[in-house]
């Protein structure tokens, strides 16, 4: 059976996995207060050209979502988002659970237009009624978009100078982050998106580690006791360690970014072979997930040997699927399945 539903499917790259047990006898100090967290801190910094920043472990995106939004806003605020954004749809409700809106606005691609964000706040603030209403308290996106889409340096920078207008943190939500950075049609770097963010993470749940994330305050922005807050959320693991040398370790001599960059190559010739056999695309994709339109008799064949995921009906005779590629996609795997269309 050839599994394309996610990825995360496989546990962790051997690399990892190699330094994992290689300090699993260390005695070392809890909830992140170790050397190798402290190491992996210093080379997302450096990696970021942002020396300021202040670095957290959290174990998985919905947890970290959660509790970025929720200790950034007030009572009273809401997070504006695309309603594609996983947040607005595949997080059952977690952001809410906090006590916040999710202020839902029309995306392109899975992408918000800065003119949209601008417009919202300015029908916001021009309300003679807003004191009664969920005030925006920030923005949120994801790179890539749950669509496999990529903001670029220019949507970035009109986003942050809206939100910086108006005096609201931008928030970028990077589950995938790896995948996007080594697409060929990103023109993003971590110093540019440290630049124009407020805090974002680094995913590596979804890029080569066991679990983890890595939070990111760009500029002396963490909120007040966030360790608090993270102990509240059930965010703060006792053995930090875990999560420290999972990012050290992707973080040494460019793991992170080598890995990431096979999974475009993987996603690029999956992509290619469909379009080849006559298959037509939802949208075009630059990065690991792809999404195929399916006639629904020959989806409900290729489900008896490979494994993708549903994504939304198309008509009344064909579906759209999502394939998606990662650090660990096999060339064998991909052979396989081109030759199975």
């Amino acid at each position: 059976m050839l599994n394309f539903e996610s990825d995360y499917l496989e546990g962790a790259h051997p690399t990892i996995l190699q330094r994992l047990l290689e300090t699993n006898e260390e005695q070392l100090s809890g909830y992140g207060n170790d050397p190798y967290s402290s190491s992996a801190k210093e080379k997302i910094k450096e990696a970021c050209q942002c020396p300021d920043a202040d670095i957290y472990f959290v174990s998985g995106g919905t947890l970290t979502n959660a509790l970025i939004i929720a200790s950034l806003l007030n009572k009273y605020e809401g997070v504006i988002a695309p309603e594609t954004g996983h947040i607005s749809t595949h997080e059952t409700g977690a952001i809410e659970f906090t006590g916040h809106k999710i202020l839902a606005l029309p995306e392109t691609d899975g992408k918000l237009k800065p003119e949209d964000v601008k417009n919202y706040l300015e029908r916001f603030w021009e309300d003679e009624n807003h004191e009664f209403m969920v005030f925006p308290g920030m923005v949120y996106l994801s790179q890539p978009t749950e669509y496999g889409t990529l903001y670029s340096k220019e949507d970035l920078k009109q986003l942050s100078a809206i939100c910086r207008e108006y005096n609201i943190p931008l928030f970028m939500d990077g589950a995938r982050l790896g995948y996007g950075l080594a697409s060929k049609e990103n023109d993003l770097t971590l110093a540019d998106i440290a630049d124009y963010c407020d805090v974002f993470y680094i995913g590596g749940t979804k890029v080569g580690a066991l679990l983890g994330e890595a939070v990111v305050f760009t500029r002396k922005n963490t909120p007040a006791h966030f360790l608090a807050h993270m102990k509240q959320q059930g965010a703060l693991l006792a053995k930090g360690r875990l999560l420290g040398i999972q990012f050290d370790t992707l973080f040494t001599e460019k793991l992170y970014f080598e890995i990431s960059r096979h999974a475009i190559e993987m996603a690029d010739q999956l992509k290619a072979g469909f379009l080849e056999k006559g298959y037509k695309l939802l949208l075009d994709s630059p990065t690991n997930q792809q999404f195929i339109i399916l006639e629904n008799q020959k989806m409900a064949e290729l489900k008896r040997q490979v494994a993708f995921s549903f994504w939304e009906a198309y008509d009344e005779e064909h579906t759209v699927v999502r394939f998606a590629t990662s650090w660990a996609t096999r060339q064998t795997e991909i052979d396989a399945l081109l030759a199975l269309i």
